[in-house]
């Protein structure tokens, strides 16, 4: 995980990527929005230490915090849950875990990797709702399908809904984590973790492949290139996020840096 001994410098311009859905993270870890006409759903919080960055990045947005109605989390991890306390203590907000990660978001587990960021987890919560496989959660107009994608953290969870620019919808999709840190022997070794996460990994992005991705947005900027992809928007008429090929490279490229990472070890 990155150094955000200097979250300033993690700053980037909050954007639309189409319709109602928003880019409003840092270099360092994906947040987004989506503005349901009943309040906005957030996933991801980002790292305690960039929660003013993302205060600010719903207000460029022309939102409120006020308006955060749902905060659901693709997984367990300090990167992405690290703001959430602090979040809901201002905004109410609602929150989702995915089953086999409520312990990391409570703190009974060690196991947020906040370590490996060289932070201590002291932001611990316990969230509303616990997301399960093929869950829905509703709110306004926004519908988003939960899948169960375990692997990096146990409850790991992708998700899968529609957005529209009142016009035009569009399918959008999110892999809930693919980072092989979490999968590496040496962190499975340290924490007594089972190796069998691999293969419930490689199982995950099968089951998801046929899943309909017209906007394919990542936890993490590096998962889609979103800021390439947001100076392309700059530059060119074309939207460089609608790309219906792009979920099936990733997905590819997943399972390929993980056996990279096994063949290594």
């Amino acid at each position: 995980m990155a150094n955000i001994s200097k979250p300033w410098i993690t700053y980037a311009k909050p954007f639309k990527i189409f319709g109602n859905l928003y880019f409003a993270g840092n270099t360092v870890a994906s947040s987004h929005i989506i503005d349901t006409g009943d309040g906005l759903i957030l996933i991801d919080s980002g790292y305690p230490q960039t929660l003013y960055l993302l205060i600010q990045s719903i207000w460029e947005l022309g939102f409120k915090p006020c308006d955060v109605k749902y905060i659901i989390h693709s997984h367990g991890h300090y990167d992405h849950l690290g703001a959430t306390k602090a979040l809901v203590e201002l905004t109410g907000a609602k929150t989702f875990i995915g089953f086999g990660d409520e312990d990391y978001a409570n703190g009974k587990l060690d196991l947020t990797r906040a370590r490996e960021s060289e932070h201590e987890y002291h932001e611990a919560f316990e969230a509303d709702c616990i997301m399960r496989d093929n869950d829905i959660i509703t709110l306004g107009n926004t519908s988003i399908q939960v899948i169960s994608t375990l692997g990096h953290t146990p409850g790991t969870m992708s998700f899968f809904f529609d957005v529209t620019d009142g016009k035009v919808t569009y399918r959008a999709g999110m892999h809930g984590g693919v980072g092989t840190g979490s999968m590496a022997k040496e962190f499975l070794e340290r924490y007594g973790l089972s190796f069998a996460c691999r293969n419930d990994f490689l199982k995950g992005l099968e089951k998801v492949r046929n899943q309909k991705v017209d906007i394919f947005i990542g936890n993490h900027a590096w998962n889609n290139d979103t800021f390439g992809k947001y100076k392309q928007m700059q530059e060119q008429k074309e939207n460089p996020f609608i790309d219906s090929r792009a979920w099936e490279v990733f997905l590819d490229k997943s399972a390929a840096n993980l056996q990279k990472v096994i063949s290594e070890e």
